[in-house]
């Protein structure tokens, strides 16, 4: 015999929206005394100002940073704190990448309202969300729409969550897990036909409109605004509307920063078959703006053919580094003009990202809400010299030289959480012709944040469900500290059966600081209230996650 507690609770119960804050009256209602959600157990993590120091003026893209230089700039920050007092760690859900729509609508509101209570009552700390710069800045120049998310905000304030906002200024389709089609608002579209340099370009002149090419930041080629102004427009207009929320309701600021909102070049795209895991991917370097800082960068070195182009033999999308010259064991990549090629693509990345986090600082401070930005996950070819496909993508990491922590002593300067994806994958399930290595990975990266004093946040970097993968996820968090996971992705598939059950398992266990108590096998009505056994053999299904199941 087994008995679950079973809730009543209305999804759309109405709240009075000016409440910043959920009653006592609107908790979900039970029977009997059940346990707290865990982000009751534990108080959410403590919400930090953003700090004001202003980093040190940007050395030539492609000179390499000390890191003295960085430790002495950080030298005087108090020391961060890492997820919940006590070891927890609070866990956020991915809403659909078309939660709002292109044309600006919530889609499927009451299947929303029910999966935030049914999360809540899983214990989750809240639900994350992509605010499309397509969306909200589709009408014109300067012209937001901010309505669909502002009615989303506070749907997720009534049902007692927290929110983490990102800023994505890129494309959705055309990547890994891309369920829909959100292209850049049509202005900038019509910009791009006209100046189509403004957008990032292969060895074979391939355009990839995901994203603005980093070589025109400072370029006014959006209707007289440079890239970086007409981010920090629009994320300061998102500031002005949700000034009320932010630092309570609003608790992260995920600022995007390239393809799929990674700080990262768009080096293997998946759309019309371009790229194929696990090939080595592309330099995208030539767009006019970006040859003209290669030129210079060369001038500047005293070898000015080193600017005529990037490298000659790097290969192509789906090849393997062996095939090619520049990253076969002992090629081009280890000699002084690979050194000097990849410390000026990699240079031009880490300046964009400082560029558009300084923007996001100075709107942003003072407010209460968290900045992040997104790392990629990058652990094929890991096992070779070059890392290949981390070079390409902009990360200067290979055997002999650690291309992470410049990006986390950047990060650390602007006061920005450093979040990591591919939290939830082992070595061994990989494909051994690929030399994957996520875990080593992951251990650079924890590495290289803790020496930066900058706080870890994860994510899982594809969709699973299975035990495995949570319990990969919770061995990490014990020895990394996280500040926060981000679970990818909600969907109906969560809410079904044993992936639930194993889900609200993982979120407990988070919240106990990676500690992993299963919930019994046979509770797989996909409940979290789960007392003793009194009758095995009845299934029954938990009301939040069944209404959330059936509206998704």
């Amino acid at each position: 015999m087994a008995l679950t507690l079973r809730s009543s609770t209305s999804f759309l119960s109405p709240v009075d929206p000016a409440s910043k804050l959920l009653r006592a009256e609107d908790a979900p209602p039970c029977c009997v005394a059940a346990p707290a959600p865990a982000h009751a157990a534990a108080p959410s993590r403590r919400l930090r100002l953003l700090r004001a120091g202003a980093a040190a003026t940007p050395s030539a893209p492609w000179t390499e940073r000390a890191p003295e230089e960085a430790e002495l700039l950080h030298g005087s920050a108090p020391p961060q704190q890492h997820g919940r007092p006590g070891g927890g760690v609070p866990v956020y859900v991915m809403l659909p990448l078309d939660t709002v729509g292109p044309g600006g609508q919530l889609g499927r509101a009451r299947a929303v309202a029910a999966s935030l209570m049914a999360l809540r009552g899983a214990g989750v700390e809240g639900v994350m969300v992509d605010v499309w710069w397509g969306v909200v800045e589709r009408d014109g120049p300067g012209r937001y729409d901010w309505e669909a998310y502002a009615e989303l905000v506070r749907m997720v304030e009534r049902a007692g969550l927290r929110l983490q906002a990102v800023m994505s200024f890129h494309q959705c389709g055309g990547n890994v897990g891309d369920s829909c089609n959100i292209p850049l608002p049509s202005w900038v579209l019509e910009e791009m036909s006209n100046n189509p340099d403004i957008v990032y370009t292969d060895r074979s002149g391939r355009r990839n409109p995901e994203y603005i090419s980093l070589g025109c930041d400072n370029l006014p080629v959006l209707k007289g605004r440079t890239p970086i102004q007409v981010y920090a427009d629009y994320m300061r207009s998102f500031r002005d509307r949700f000034k009320d929320y932010l630092g309570n309701v609003i608790a992260e600021i995920q600022v995007g920063m390239g393809p799929c909102g990674e700080l990262r070049y768009p080096s293997y795209p998946e759309a019309n078959g371009t790229w194929r895991f696990p090939g080595i991917g592309e330099f995208q370097c030539y767009d006019k703006y970006m040859r003209a800082s290669l030129q210079a960068a060369a001038v500047e070195a005293g070898h000015e053919e080193w600017g005529r182009g990037g490298p000659h033999d790097a290969g192509e999308y789906k090849q393997f580094p062996e095939d090619t010259g520049f990253f076969r064991r002992d090629g081009t990549w280890s000699t002084e003009y690979g050194h000097f090629f990849l410390s000026w693509y990699s240079g031009m990345l880490l300046d964009h990202g400082d560029r558009v986090l300084a923007a996001a600082e100075s709107v942003f401070l003072g407010t209460g809400a968290t900045l992040s930005a997104k790392v990629a996950g990058i652990h094929w070819h890991y096992g070779t010299r070059s890392h290949a496909a981390e070079l390409t993508a902009g990360y200067y990491n290979t055997r002999h030289r650690d291309g992470y922590a410049p990006i986390a002593r950047m990060l650390s300067r602007r006061g920005a959480v450093l979040n990591f994806t591919c939290m939830e994958m082992r070595d061994e399930q990989q494909p051994a012709h690929a030399a994957c290595s996520p875990e080593q990975l992951v251990r650079q990266v924890k590495a290289a944040a803790a020496e930066a004093g900058v706080e870890l946040a994860g994510e899982n970097a594809l969709e699973r469900y299975d035990e495995a993968a949570f319990a990969q996820v919770a061995a990490t968090a014990r020895g990394a500290g996280l500040a926060a996971f981000t679970y990818l992705r909600m969907n109906k598939k969560l809410f079904d059966g044993d992936n639930w059950r194993q889900f609200v398992a993982f979120v407990r266990a988070m919240a106990d600081g990676g500690a992993r108590p299963a919930l019994p096998r046979c509770d797989t009505g996909r409940s979290d209230l789960y007392v003793g056994f009194l009758d095995a053999a009845k299934e029954r299904k938990a009301p939040e996650a069944e209404g959330a199941a059936a509206a998704v």
